[in-house]
Order: structure tokens, then sequence, then C-alpha cells
């Protein structure tokens, strides 16, 4: 029998391409992207959050109550899965990207890339999945408004700002449409660089030290926030509920906690490229603890390991977060892989720049699904909870400009860019979007808020910032 011939991918022309943005355009004309999905009838905010409980940690649902509550911005961070819902019945364009799924304004940030510059993107990718490009901006712009709100600026600037949001995507995604394939891929917005360009001092001053914070959030850091020295040996410090070491949990199922990371680990150390293989293989398991983190991930499965190698100065600290389904394939193609973990691991790589050179994934105990990176490799966000409306402006900008540049690696730019056409349209139709949302998501938090008032929710808050 003779081998199969595979042939080479055949290419649309960029005519061909724009030919196809500009019938989505008839199909489903820009004034469309305004709607908000929302069903009139049959739709319990309360009931949608909570199913997202299943399989959590029990202990912990309160405290993703209490989270969740703290504004309407934190309950909007919690709630990828209602908005998923949401947009489901919005018509879509079917111009598909690699979404991230939940791309708010605090899911982008800086983090040290394995060349150790520090590099501005998206920064979590738990619910990434192929789909609809207009679904993340959605997400971005509704969370411009809810962070102007919650800050209290005008509703005339909350609309102005929202627009600048989308404005930038657009504009950005037309430079992407007339980059080659090589030039987009390589595209990324390194901090130190893009400081030198800017003419705001305000700007400047605001990025300059988000820059310098997060350099100082490296493993050193962690060890010192997190560990302190017992009987000669160093421990993660515990402080329950929010870090529980893992010897107190799984103890309590009878099992060895070293031996259950030192299989988990096994696997992920053969999802990494070779080198990094290398480099694992210097290290040695010390000690492992259940961290709370975030505001949606709150009652998953996360990990925090260190590994220690040739001595007490040579420390390593990695991350291991439980990957379950992304909230957006109930109404989106299933994803292609079938572990959750490889899901995200791709996801990430394929819209980031440059991604952490520990990213793996692995199965852990119950057949669940985990993902490793580094803990704290200059990883930092903005406090956008302190911005001015001109710092907001420009944050939602930047976010707008790397949001197209992910969808760009992963989607057909060209086509999108058609779409989009060459007036405001667009722009006009996401400020509508985000407004109405914004209005939505104030209901929302409020039925929360009601159902924790009536005892159907139990809801406690930690009061404390997410490390």
């Amino acid at each position: 029998m003779e081998a199969e011939t595979k042939q080479w991918p055949t290419q649309m022309t960029r005519p061909e391409r724009r030919a196809i943005g500009k019938a989505v355009r008839e199909r489903l004309p820009l004034a469309g992207l305004a709607e908000t999905g929302m069903p009139i009838i049959g739709r319990d905010t309360v009931r949608l959050i909570g199913e997202q409980n299943a399989g959590r940690l029990e202990w912990l649902i309160p405290i993703r109550y209490g989270r969740m509550l703290r504004s309407p911005f934190t309950f909007y961070r919690g709630t990828a899965a209602l908005m998923a819902h949401d947009l489901a019945f919005a018509p879509a364009s079917g111009l598909n990207v690699q979404l991230c799924g939940d791309a708010h304004l605090l899911n982008f940030g800086v983090y040290g890339s394995p060349e150790r510059s520090l590099i501005f993107d998206l920064n979590d990718f738990d619910e990434t999945l192929p789909g609809p490009f207009e679904w993340d901006v959605k997400r971005l712009v509704a969370s411009v408004v809810i962070a102007a709100r919650d800050r209290g600026f005008k509703p005339k600037r909350q609309r102005e700002i929202a627009f600048a949001t989308a404005e930038r995507y657009h504009a950005a995604m037309r430079e992407f449409a007339e980059l080659t394939s090589l030039e987009t891929w390589h595209r990324q917005l390194e901090v130190d660089v893009a400081l030198q360009t800017v003419v705001d001092d305000d700007w400047r001053d605001y990025v300059a030290s988000v820059a310098d914070r997060a350099r100082g959030k490296d493993h050193l850091h962690a060890v010192t926030r997190f560990t302190e020295v017992v009987n000669g040996e160093r421990r993660i410090i515990a402080d329950p509920p929010l870090i529980v070491p893992l010897m107190d949990v799984v103890a309590l199922l009878g099992e060895d906690p070293t031996e259950l990371v030192r299989q988990a680990f096994l696997e992920y150390r053969g999802s990494v490229r070779d080198d990094v293989q290398v480099l694992l293989d210097r290290y040695t398991y010390v000690d492992s603890a259940i961290k709370v983190v975030g505001v949606g991930s709150v009652g998953t499965r996360c990990v925090i390991v260190l590994m220690q190698g040739v001595d007490e100065n040579d420390l390593l600290f990695l991350q291991v977060k439980e990957a379950r389904t992304s909230s957006l394939e109930p109404y989106l193609a299933p994803s292609q892989y079938a572990h959750c973990g490889q899901r995200v691991v791709a996801g990430q790589r394929l819209m980031q720049s440059a991604s952490d050179a520990f990213l793996g994934w692995a199965t852990g105990p119950q057949g669940r699904h985990f993902y490793w990176r580094q803990l704290r490799d200059w990883k930092g966000s903005a406090d956008v909870e302190k911005m001015s409306e001109r710092l907001l402006l420009r944050y939602g900008q930047v976010c707008a400009w790397t949001l197209a540049k992910a969808h760009a690696r992963s989607g057909d730019a060209v086509a999108i860019t058609a779409y989009l056409g060459s007036s405001n349209r667009f722009e006009s139709a996401l400020t509508h979007f985000g407004v109405a949302y914004a209005d939505l998501n104030e209901e929302d938090y409020l039925a929360l808020q009601q159902a924790v008032g009536d005892g159907r929710v139990v809801a406690h808050d930690d009061a404390k910032s997410n490390e």
C-alpha cells in the first residue's frame, strides 16, 4: 500500500480573505455586535454562578463568593461562565480566533520572558478555546466600563474610555492585517523598549512603577514571602484556609503527598522541552501546599511546589493549577485536546509572544487535569482600582492592542479587518454593548448580594489581596 501523500495547505489571497470579511458584514452588520445576548426569560444568575462550584473544594466556595462581592468589578472577574452563557444568545461573526475566554483588564500583565525581558501580554488562559473574535473584545470593553464605574467616572467618560479601547483594537488589527505572518508572529510589547517612546509623563511613570514592582516579584521574593525554616528545613508557611500544606490535606485520605507530586511531576516533565527537562532534573521536591488564588479560580485545586537544587540558595517555586473544561465549551465547539491542561498550555503558547519555559501539563489524583508554570517570575499587574481617567484609557488601549496581537496570531487579521471596515460603527457598537453589559453586571451583582442576604448563598470575604 502506498503511503499517503500530504499536500501543502492552500493559502487564500488577501482579496479572498477580504471578501470573506465583507460577506460576514452582510450577514451580521456591525451594529449587531451591540446585542448583549442575554435571553429575556430563563436566566437565573445565582444558579448559573453556582453551577461553577461543581468539583471545587467545598471549604473555599464561601471565599469565592466573598471575593466576588467586594465590588461589581471583582464580581465580573468571577463570571466568565455567566458571560459565555449570555454571548451564546447573541449573533456571532464566525471569524474565529484562539480566545482568551476571560479577557478582562486584570488578565493582562507583565512577566519575564525566557530571554529575561519584561513583556506585557495576556496572562490567564484557563478558559481559552477557539471562538468568534468579538467574544474577547466584548469582555474587555465591558470590563473597562465596569472599572470606570467602580472609580466613579461619569457616564460620558465611561463611554469615551470604552470607545477608545475598541478603537485601538480596530486600529491594531488593521496594522496586523498589513504585516507578514512572520512579522505578526514575532510582535511583542517589551516594556523597557516601549517606555522609550512614551511621551505622556504620567503614563510613563506609572508603567515604570509597575515594571519595578514586577521585577521585585521573582522566585527569591516568593521564597521569602511563602516559606520559613523549620528544624533546619525550609517549609511553606501555612495560612489556612488560603495556604494549606498538601500534607495536611492528603493525610486525611491516607496518601503520601511526596508520591502524589512525584507521579504528576514525572508526567509534567515529559510535556516540556528537552532543555527544560535537563534543568528540572537539577531540582528535587521539598514541600507543597494548596494556595487560593484570584477570584474565578477560588475553590479549584491550585498547588505551589517548592523544589531545591544544590543547596538552600538554589530554589525553584512552581505553581500547579487545576485545569477544568472551559466555560466556553458548552456554547462552542469542543476542544481538540482531551487533556484540559494541554488545552490551556497550547492556547497560551499560541496567544502569547513569549511563554514561560516551565509551562507544561499533567494528570493528578482522581484523574484531575493540571497545568504547571513558574510561580512569580517577574509577574505583575496594573492596579485598576486606583487609576485616573487618563490612565485607565491608556491601559484599555494597551490591552486592546495586545488582544488584537493575540488574535492575529491565530486568526485571519485580513478578514477581521475587512469585517470591521473603515467606519467607527464597530467602536460604537462595542461601546453600546459595554455600557449595556455593565448595567446587567450590576443587576447580577445585586442578585448575588440578595442571595447571600436570603441565606441561599454563604459568603466569606477573606479580606486579603490576590497574591
